[in-house]
């Protein structure tokens, strides 16, 4: 009676770790919806990450000729995709793909360094799951409300450049720049808020992404 009972308690105390993990729900729901409309005969890409790619949702209608998946949940972190890799990412096989992560984490006043290293460890674990899948690191954007950060975000995409260099099947493209007027970040490219892009802002990334896509 007595082992049953520790049964009982491990699996509830599993059941409940489960639970608490962060975005648990969302991924759920982002899971259901994307494996509904999933056709696993085509070629797959996958886009997932923070909010800027939840937002972007013509991303399919931009990219017509490619069976495009997005699976970002607003508010992540790269420490967050290491939890999911596999609802997000690798349960839908894809060709490629493309990662926007470290916004967040800069915000939440991670240094870039140990963001990198969180950064790798994902990549290492994508490349030895699907070895022949292509990954892109999607540089960390400007904005207004976070341009007091600029400086450790673009020490961030420094070194994710770097190691999408030193890394055989991953590259890097940058949508920092191309937002620039000169030194200062565009104005007319945000919603309301200043952090998120309106469809001026997604042309920017659709215009710099798509060679990479195709």
């Amino acid at each position: 009676m007595i082992r049953y009972f520790l049964i009982f308690l491990i699996g509830l105390g599993t059941l409940c770790a489960q639970e608490q993990l962060p975005f648990a729900k969302e991924v759920k729901e982002i899971e259901q919806h994307t494996r509904s409309i999933w056709d696993q005969s085509k070629e797959t890409i996958v886009f997932t990450g923070s909010s800027s790619i939840r937002f972007w949702k013509d991303i399919q209608e931009r990219f017509p000729r490619q069976q495009v998946l997005n699976t970002g949940f607003g508010g992540s972190q790269f420490s967050d995709l290491a939890l999911y890799l596999d609802e997000l990412i690798l349960d839908y096989r894809p060709v490629k793909v493309f990662i926007y992560e470290g916004d967040n984490d800069i915000f939440s006043k991670k240094r870039p360094r140990n963001i990198l290293k969180t950064a790798q460890k994902i990549l290492g674990q994508l490349q030895q799951k699907s070895p022949g899948m292509e990954i892109v690191l999607i540089s960390a954007k400007p904005s207004i409300s976070r341009w007091k950060f600029r400086g450790k975000y673009r020490r961030l995409n420094r070194k994710l450049e770097k190691l999408a260099h030193e890394t055989e099947g991953i590259d890097f493209v940058d949508v920092w720049y191309p937002m620039l007027d000169k030194r200062k970040v565009k104005q007319d490219i945000f919603v309301e808020d200043g952090l998120h892009m309106n469809k001026k802002g997604y042309d920017i990334w659709y215009d710099v992404i798509k060679d990479y896509v195709q």
